[in-house]
């Protein structure tokens, strides 16, 4: 019953006070520590380049795991605080829903701007209902990365399931890229991070199916552009009845994204996201009654 609770307070915190201050957030730890590795290390060659990138992606790996156990050995009341903070700091909920909303802005400069804050492309000369479209796809993708993927590694392997989540799927963010300076280097994370998000993508589009049981499914089965990331945006696009594109990567058909769109997308999220969280209470509520 202990990781229901843990779950309910994690949730709780989450949706009333939101993230925790960087300093002592251990997502930003673990971007922190390969940002240090990646910035002492010099290149030198593809194999070299590719063994340093597993010995750093493991070592962050390793500092979440060591993170995650940090509650066994506190005292009960602490332990039990402490596990409520570090699975929290493994999902976002509410930061990532007000970080969307923010893209809403009638004025295009204003909205590149925040676009900008939630998508890694180039927004300098993206038109409006691409801005949309961006906005909409990083809302659609992090449904995955920041709630669904590690809520399910809480269920199967606990504490330690959701931080080494989040530390391999920061890895990715930050060395996950097939340019020349990360294409060795971050190509143990990348993968790391495509075999973690497999399954989650997947069920992530699961949950969008009630919402269009017709749509989804053929929308699906298009979606052959990305391993894991172009699924929910896939549903997504299918769910709202709009195009969603990345030029020159991937594009699902539907109208034009309006601005409006983009608070249609949010009211999903939240159906999405509760349907996830109750799966999960209801599967860690069988789990006790079963034990």
């Amino acid at each position: 019953m202990e990781k229901v609770m843990i779950l309910l307070f994690a949730l709780t915190w989450d949706l009333f006070l939101g993230e925790p201050p960087a300093l002592v957030h251990p997502t930003v730890w673990f971007g922190r520590l390969i940002e240090f590795l990646d910035k002492h290390y010099r290149r030198r060659n593809p194999k070299a380049d590719f063994f340093a990138g597993v010995l750093s992606s493991l070592l962050v790996a390793a500092f979440a795991l060591v993170l995650s156990n940090t509650p066994k050995i506190l005292p009960n009341w602490l332990s039990f605080i402490s596990a409520i903070y570090f699975l929290k700091s493994s999902f976002a909920i509410r930061s990532l829903a007000e970080h969307i909303k923010n893209t809403i802005k009638e004025d295009i400069e204003e909205q590149r701007r925040y676009v900008a804050m939630v998508v890694s492309r180039d927004v300098s000369k993206l038109d409006k209902p691409h801005l949309n479209s961006a906005a909409i796809e990083s809302l659609a993708e992090n449904i995955n990365d920041s709630v669904v993927a590690p809520l399910l590694y809480y269920l199967l392997f606990g504490l330690p399931g959701a931080l080494f989540y989040r530390a391999v799927n920061t890895l990715d963010a930050m060395i996950g890229y097939r340019d020349e300076r990360y294409e060795y280097f971050g190509k143990f994370a990348a993968r790391l991070d495509d075999i973690l998000n497999f399954i989650p993508a997947r069920i992530t589009v699961l949950l969008f199916l009630p919402l269009n049981p017709k749509k989804v499914p053929s929308y699906w089965r298009k979606a052959k552009f990305k391993i894991n990331s172009d699924k929910p945006i896939a549903a997504m696009s299918a769910v709202l009845g709009v195009w969603l594109e990345k030029e020159g990567v991937y594009r699902f058909e539907g109208r034009e994204p309006r601005l409006e769109d983009i608070r249609r997308a949010l009211n999903v999220y939240w159906i999405v996201i509760g349907e996830w969280v109750l799966i999960c209470v209801l599967l860690l509520t069988l789990e006790v009654w079963i034990c």
